[in-house]
Order: C-alpha cells, then structure tokens, then sequence
C-alpha cells in the first residue's frame, strides 16, 4: 500500500459516491470498494484488500463500514477515517429519516422498476469482485480448493457463523497448504495508529458495553436507554446487516418504543438504497420522538450502533500488522484469503443472484452490466445507472 498520501476531502469525495451507488448490501459493497480503491485507484493491492476483509468478517460490527473505516484511516489518518464513515453512511441515513417522516420515496412502478435494476447491478459488482480477487489470491491448486471449500461451507451451512467458520478453517489449511517461499500476503497496512492508541479504543469499547447498561433506565427511549440498546446491537452481531435486524426487534419493538408495522416498513424501505443496512438505526431513532428530538435521537443511534465495530478495528488494527508478518502468519493469510474469495462466490450466488436474477431479461441484464465492469471498464457508478435504467425497461415492458 502506498504511504498515506491522501487527505479527509479526497476520502469523503470517493466515499461519498460510493454512499450514494453502492447498492446491493454488504457483500456488494465489497465488490465496489474494490473496483474502486484497488483497481481504480491503486491505494493497496488484492492481498492487502482481502486482509482487511477478514479481518473484519472476523469482529463484530457492520464488515463494510469497517473495511471502508479502516480504508480512510490509512489514507488519510483519523480526519480520513471519519470522513469515510460519513461519506459512506449519510445519504442512506438521510433517506430514511426521510422516509421516517412519511416521503414516499420508494412507491411506483418507476421506482420499483429502478429498484430491481439496481438489484441486478449488485450480480455483476460482486461476480466481477469474485473474478478478480479469484485470479490473485487463489491461483494454484492448494488455495483454489481453499475458496472451494469455503464456499461450500458458506453455501451449505449459511449464517454469519459459517462465515468465520469458513475463514477459520481457510486459515488452518493455509498453515498446512501454503507455506510456499515468498513474500507477505500483500501490501504493507499503513494504518498510523499505535498500540497504545489501540488499547485505549479496546479498554474504550469495554467500558461502553459494560457501563451503558448501568445508566440506562429500562423504562422508555430516553438518551441512555437509546445509547445502550443500539451499541449493543453493533457490539455483539457478528455478520453485520441483516444480522443486526433481531436484537434491534427486541430493543425497539418488543421494549415498545414502536409498532411491529413501522419496523417492517423501514426495513423494506432500506433494501431499496444504497449504503450500510446499519443505517436502519437512523430511521428506528427519527420514529422515537417527534421533531429534533427525534433526530437528535436518529443521530445517536447512528452513531451508537456504528461506533464498537469502529473502537474494536482501531483497537486490533495496530496489532494485526505485526501479526501478519510472522512468517506463519503470512501461511495463515493465505488461507484466509482465498477463503474469503469462497465466501464472496457463495454470497454471489445466495443471496446476491438468487434475489436478483429472476428470469431472462435480468440475467441478459446482469451480464450487460459485468462486461461493462470487466471489458469496458466502466465505472461502478456508471453501471448503477445502466442497471437502474435497464430495469425500468424491463417493469415498463
């Protein structure tokens, strides 16, 4: 990776455009963090991309946010890492405080025509990022049948669990299977944070999770109660998005903070934007009060939720370099990275394809879209806009 060269503009810049078109969830996100910072850009390489990956598949949290997070850190310091979380969060919060508010934005046969392109469009980011990611991390016999085998864990067994299982596993046989000469994984992660920061973010974390329960009231919304119920969620969900979605059921709904219907209305609202499915938080906080209260309390949970994922990344970021240039570890990363190349393949086809693709015109759709991602090299941004074009088509006909 190269040393930090960039500044909290051109992070928040490059994010913000990643906020607005990165449709599909977090596997998709992946996929075009990739196209956009290793491929386009340049700023570290495939080993060292699929390291961060892991990495965060392995800790609690939303893993694209954090993986974004931990991008804007090493480009540009904590000025960087800040401006990628927001860049990236806010024009979904946005939206759906909106939508908490009663704007239709999501109704209509346009919309939904949109919508469904926008679906699609996720097929050819991720299959694009399986592609590639397949051609440098797994390119011999031991790691292909590395990514094989983890994506048939992830396939066959499901859940956020088999996720970590499967990279475990990966690691293990890394440790057998690649202890091959040769040099790091990947890049260098400079990431400008010592291990003393670290520990604090670590001691910072715990502190939260065990001290928010002890102000909380237990009787209603209040700010304690907001604070404790959502950085919970982010605290102990391994997986993030979709993962997320029962504990947030038992803090908002059954606590009868609100009704089963809104919950369920949001929740569909969010599948239809763009950015993290944690961005949910901000339209449960805008339904808790009314006016700027309610935002204020939107803007909480936002960052209540956001805020473990991130203390525990800067708290092992520091060590996770070190580790990973021991010479087992670097066997270790091995494994791990192509598993993490079964683990997008698995989620290319569930649930990326299989909610996607239904016929077809949205699978001549979704190939249109991947040759222009890996033959024309079009931008992301400017296949979103094929693929929502192309869908409307597709409901108008």
């Amino acid at each position: 990776m190269r040393e930090r060269q960039g500044t909290a503009g051109e992070v928040f810049m490059a994010f913000l455009k990643l906020g607005m078109t990165s449709f599909g969830g977090p596997i998709a996100h992946l996929g075009y963090f990739r196209e956009e910072f290793v491929v386009r850009r340049e700023w570290l390489d495939d080993g060292g991309y699929a390291d961060l990956v892991a990495l965060c598949q392995f800790l609690p949290g939303p893993a694209s946010s954090q993986v974004g997070f931990a991008l804007g850190l090493m480009r540009a310091g904590a000025p960087g890492a800040l401006a990628a979380w927001l860049a990236f969060t806010a024009p979904s919060a946005i939206m759906l405080i909106l939508f908490a508010h009663g704007a239709a934005l999501f109704s209509g046969p346009l919309g939904a025509g949109a919508i469904g392109g926008l679906k699609i469009v996720a097929v050819a980011i991720v299959a694009h990022a399986v592609w590639g990611m397949a051609r440098s991390l797994a390119p011999d016999r031991a790691r292909a049948t590395i990514a094989l085998g983890a994506l048939l864990i992830a396939l066959l067994i499901g859940g956020a669990l088999a996720q970590v299982t499967a990279i475990a596993a990966g690691a293990a046989a890394g440790l057998a299977l690649c202890r091959a000469p040769g040099g790091p994984v990947g890049g260098h992660l400079t990431i400008g944070v010592g291990r003393g920061a670290g520990l604090v973010a670590l001691g910072l974390f715990a502190a939260l999770l065990l001290g928010l329960p002890l102000v909380s009231t237990g009787q209603g919304p209040t700010v304690p109660d907001v604070a404790d119920a959502f950085y919970r969620a982010g605290a102990l969900v391994f997986g993030g998005g979709h993962v997320v979605l029962p504990l947030l059921e038992a803090s908002v709904v059954r606590g009868g903070w609100i009704g089963p219907d809104a919950f369920i209305s949001g929740y569909g609202a969010a599948q239809a934007i763009p950015g993290p499915l944690f961005t949910f938080s901000g339209y449960l906080g805008a339904l808790l009060a009314p006016g700027m209260a309610g935002l204020g309390l939107a803007v909480l949970a936002l960052v209540a939720i956001f805020l473990p994922g991130m203390l525990l990344l800067v708290g092992v970021l520091p060590f996770w370099d070190a580790f990973r240039t021991w010479p087992p570890a670097q066997a270790l990363m091995r494994g791990a990275n192509a598993a993490v190349v079964g683990i997008l393949g698995a989620a290319l086809y569930d649930p990326v394809f299989t909610s996607a693709v239904t016929g077809s015109e949205s699978f001549a759709l979704a190939l249109t879209c991947f040759v222009l991602l890996a033959v024309w090299r079009m931008p992301a941004w400017s296949v979103v806009i094929v693929a929502a074009l192309g869908g409307v088509a597709m409901g108008a006909g």
